[in-house]
């Protein structure tokens, strides 16, 4: 009888330190789930001074939405400088991107993302000139490794639409893969931050972020 007993103690601790090793596993599936899987980016162009429909800006109504999207992501960003600024002047701003873009210009950029090989989601943010990206986007795009990553544009202009052109993006960004951008009116970004915040986390959630 005691060998009996002590043989159903033997079982009883083999099947308890079992359990506990099934624990230890779903624990640790749980934690291995919890990583990111990737690495996000917010790279975008925006410009202050004097803008259509709002007037002086300190902060251009790009970078706002740049922002909105960094924080509900937790993405880091990166802002696209031209060498040469643009005039302060809105009509004269106007005038130098027609020109740009007439000439199919690439102007040079202050500089370029160090290690966006750790990037796997690029979120590409830009205001609408004469509908297109401004000539510096395009310098950004082409002179930089974008294969194997997903470019997401969004854009501010007179109104809430796009360029037009989104689907052209991975032929600049050589080896990218383009998803659904967002327009956002460049006014709502001054006046009303409230509903463009809400309008880009629920564009952000429905794409899965």
């Amino acid at each position: 009888m005691k060998k009996f007993f002590a043989l159903l103690i033997a079982l009883a601790a083999i099947w308890l330190a079992g359990c506990g090793g099934i624990t230890e596993k779903k624990d640790a599936s749980v934690q291995a789930q919890a990583v990111p899987t990737s690495k996000i980016l917010v790279a975008y162009f925006s410009r202050a001074g004097d803008n259509f429909e709002v007037g002086i800006i300190e902060k251009g109504n790009t970078k706002i939405a740049a922002e909105m999207i960094a924080k509900k992501t937790g993405a880091d960003m990166f802002e696209i400088k031209p060498v040469k600024e643009y005039p302060f002047e809105y009509k004269e701003c106007t005038e130098v991107a027609k020109q740009e873009k007439a000439e199919n210009a690439r102007p040079e950029i202050v500089s370029y993302v160090k290690n966006l090989d750790q990037y796997d989601v690029i979120f590409l943010g830009y205001p609408i000139f004469w509908s297109d990206m401004p000539m510096p986007v395009y310098t950004f795009l082409e002179n930089q490794d974008f294969r194997g990553k997903t470019i997401i544009p969004f854009c501010t202009s007179a109104g809430e639409y796009m360029t037009g052109k989104e689907s052209e993006i991975s032929d600049h960004a050589r080896g990218s893969k383009v998803r659904e951008g967002i327009g956002i009116r460049g006014k709502d970004c001054q006046d009303k931050p409230d509903a463009v915040r809400e309008k880009v986390n629920n564009w952000l959630t429905g794409l899965g972020y």
